[in-house]
């Protein structure tokens, strides 16, 4: 599977986590409304595989030290990420990391990256190793097929250093040789241990859950808000000029549809809006099939075999039938937020990201664009239920065979690179170097050519904050979409495998798989909600029940993180 598009900031140039929001590929992935970062099932039987939870957690976890090097402007609520909405003050820089940890190991970091590798001399990587003493050679690869590469290696001898590992690349025999070929970073992190390094000390306790597997604490996480990223967008300046009022209740939002829908002049409703539909209609988060499962009145649930699935579909299946979804977003072509910001379509749905892409480029043509998001409400119009999605999502591994220096270097690489917004550390990591990679225009640190070609898709891998939103150009924006957080926060509830590391035995790897394309078929009128229903009943009867029995014991034993 592929991500969707995500950033974790912004400023005037790519974004700290641009490689996701800057492809084909994660536009491809936008276009089909799929959320970020699915980690599928696969892997041997009868081992932990990341279930670890509870007080036997707790023994691996590193303890949480909160950073107080910089203060957010919006502090982190309901699960939020932290918002900045001020430029960072070049002449008054923090420093996070004050004297130099790394021994000077060199360390070979295999990673995908979504563009053409740079050099591994150029200036920025010589200027980060230098800052933290270490000697890294960055062994880029194809993001878009970067799991059949990193299946051969990792069934190979000859292992990198460091190997990232996205989430949406944990199948087939992958999580089984994380556990066989990796570290365990639990007697450098766990406890107090964790305090050697500051930066990473700060990462939220849920993301270091997230990253033990087989009953070992053994990657460092890119952490997320768990508050969902998809977000329905309006076209906040039509819907102005048009009069419009935002509808709350899904019946309003269909006869809203029929009204704003205009064929002849090519302006339709909305885009395909399934991800929203399970969003209002309170559906067990979608983007890890762990995720799919809750224990309700004592029994484990799939989301598959509930009403509000079946209701989500019916009510996306009924804005088809009635004409006001884009055509070519029920033909499964072209790009959704090219129809939108060309207003052919006035709502869509995206990763929270586009608030910033989508407003920066807009802003460029001076177009009057402006864009807004609904606030998701349950189907009366009532508070709606919302799923948290995983806490972390891209995970960095150390070789076993590594030596204890070269995985002290590579954490003092991780503490480097986890540096909060506003520091020194933050400024090299993201941005590379004054007057080669980024110049000064307005005061903001905006990229040069140089900069955007070479400062993306290595460091930020290594090492991250907690979730932070930052558009130093477009502060309003960061302050919309960590405030939509929030309040969205404030109706999501953790399902039993929240925060947890899954992997679902091999006999059941491909239970699901046709789920999504049967969605699809029945929204566009092709299938009907009973061959749902017949499919469900299929899939309980060729092993949807013993997988149950598994979650179940899963549960029974390790017990749920979710609180």
């Amino acid at each position: 599977m592929t991500p969707n598009a995500a950033s974790s900031s912004g400023s005037s140039g790519p974004s700290r986590r641009s490689f996701l929001a800057s492809t084909a590929v994660a536009t491809a992935a936008v276009a089909g409304g799929m959320p970020l970062l699915a980690a599928c099932g696969g892997g041997q039987e009868g081992s932990k595989d990341g279930t670890t939870s509870g007080k036997a957690a707790e023994k691996l976890l590193p303890t949480f030290v909160a950073s107080s090097v910089v203060v957010p402007d919006i502090p982190s609520k309901n699960g939020s990420s932290a918002g900045f909405t001020k430029a960072i003050d070049l002449d008054a820089l923090k420093t996070s990391v004050p004297k130099k940890l790394g021994g000077g190991s060199q360390l070979k970091i295999m990673a995908p990256m979504w563009g053409s590798p740079p050099s591994n001399d150029n200036p920025y990587y010589t200027a980060v190793n230098e800052a933290v003493g270490v000697k890294v050679t960055w062994q880029n690869q194809d993001g878009n097929t970067y799991d059949e590469k990193l299946g051969a290696v990792l069934a190979s001898s000859d292992l990198p250093d460091v190997v990232v590992v996205p989430g949406w690349n944990l199948n087939g025999k992958i999580p089984s040789a994380i556990n066989a070929k990796f570290a365990d970073l639990g007697p450098y992190l766990s406890g107090d241990k964790v305090k050697a390094y500051p930066n990473l000390a700060a990462v939220p306790t849920d993301a270091w859950q997230r990253s033990i597997f087989g009953g070992q604490l053994r990657a460092v996480p890119m952490p997320a808000s768990y508050v969902t990223n998809i977000v329905p967008f309006y076209r906040k300046d039509i819907f102005e000029a048009k009069g419009y009022e935002l509808p709350k209740t899904a019946d309003e939002f269909l006869a809203w549809a029929k009204e704003a829908t205009d064929a002849k002049a090519k302006v339709w409703a909305c885009d395909d809006l399934k991800w929203t539909a399970f969003n209002i209609y309170g559906v067990l988060n979608g983007s890890d099939k762990a995720l799919w499962w809750d224990l309700r009145d004592g029994k484990l649930v799939n989301r598959i075999e509930t009403d509000e699935y079946l209701e989500a579909l019916e009510w996306m299946r009924k804005l088809y039938s009635a004409d006001v979804v884009h055509p070519d977003a029920k033909a499964v072509k072209g790009d959704a937020s090219n129809r939108f910001t060309a207003g052919q379509s006035l709502v869509f749905n995206g990763d929270i990201s586009y608030w910033y892409a989508s407003t920066a480029e807009q802003r460029i043509q001076k177009t009057g664009f402006e864009m807004g998001a609904f606030d998701i409400f349950a189907p009366d119009g009532g508070d709606p239920t919302l799923w948290a999605t995983q806490p972390a999502g891209i995970f960095t591994f150390v070789n076993k065979k590594a030596s204890k220096q070269q995985i002290k270097d590579f954490l003092a690489l991780a503490n480097f690179c986890a540096a909060p917004y506003g520091t020194k550390e933050y400024m090299l990591s993201v941005y590379g170097v004054e007057g080669i990679d980024y110049t000064l225009k307005g005061g903001l640190p905006t990229k040069t050519t140089k900069g955007n070609n070479e400062v993306f898709g290595a460091y930020d891998y290594t090492g991250d904050p907690a979730s932070y939103l930052a558009h130093p150009d477009l502060p309003e924006i960061a302050k919309l979409q960590v405030e939509w957080q929030q309040r969205m926060g404030a109706f999501t509830k953790k399902s039993s495998f929240y925060g947890l590391t899954i992997t679902e035995p091999n006999r059941f790897t491909n239970l699901a798989n046709d789920f999504e394309q049967l969605e699809d078929d029945v929204v566009r009128g092709r299938k009907k909600i009973s061959d749902v229903q017949q499919a469900v009943s299929d899939w309980k009867s060729k092993g949807g029940d013993g997988l149950r029995d598994w979650y179940k014991k899963l549960l029974d034993d390790n017990g749920s993180a979710a609180n």
